[in-house]
């Protein structure tokens, strides 16, 4: 972080923490619920949020000047689309299964509100270094909010990480189950997906009174 300036650093760290856009701004909350009940799908739907709003916050940027105000709205659908395309047949080609697991949610990624909410307010405003560093913050915040939430949900839910049993063997009873330790089932349920994320806001509010004050 020493080449970039204090600014630069707070474009990557603010969404980290303080201005996170699940937990302080409250988007992108649709993935939290679909997605995160495996930790290897939150993995990578965060790699692809990665991918979409880094490139397409430079893309936009660099377009800003020639784009009519009337249509910029459809100028960054047609982006984040043609990316999005881009990661869908990515995963198609080298990790069919997953893209059949996460199917529709990819495709979703065009309508987060995140992508289009960075477009809007700083890479039309912008210039490509600064936009480039603002989406992969945010994508970094996004997608650290869902692997937490995918890591919990896993295993407590399937007793797996990334699909490996790591509490033991519930038909053999190892490990845990030895002791009487049964999979909590709720955890892989939608909801379970807001109260993860519920308890993480309220761990960080509590950690930072500003936040309290401010909201």
């Amino acid at each position: 972080m020493a080449l970039l300036s204090k600014k630069d650093q707070r474009l990557i760290l603010d969404p980290l923490a303080d201005d996170n856009p699940i937990t302080i701004q409250v988007l992108g909350i649709c993935s939290a619920l679909a997605i995160t009940a495996q930790l290897k799908a939150s993995i990578v739907m965060s790699i692809s949020v990665i991918f979409v709003l880094g490139v397409g916050n430079v893309v936009i940027s660099l377009m800003r000047n020639i784009i009519p105000s009337k249509i910029r709205i459809i100028v960054q659908l047609i982006v984040v689309a043609t990316l999005v395309i881009v990661v869908d047949q990515v995963l198609k080609a080298y990790a069919y299964e997953l893209s059949k697991e996460l199917s529709v949610f990819v495709g979703l990624i065009i309508t987060n509100c995140i992508i289009m909410g960075r477009f809007e307010a700083f890479a039309l405003g912008n210039g490509p270094w600064k936009s480039f560093l603002d989406g992969i913050g945010n994508a970094l915040g996004y997608g650290v909010i869902l692997i937490i939430v995918g890591f919990f949900r896993e295993l407590l839910g399937s007793g797996t990480l990334l699909g490996i049993p790591v509490l033991g063997d519930p038909i053999e009873k190892t490990g845990l189950y030895s002791i009487g330790y049964e999979n909590n089932g709720f955890m892989l349920l939608s909801p379970m997906a807001l109260i993860v994320v519920g308890l993480i806001i309220w761990v960080q509010r509590s950690r930072n009174k500003a936040l309290i004050e401010e909201n």
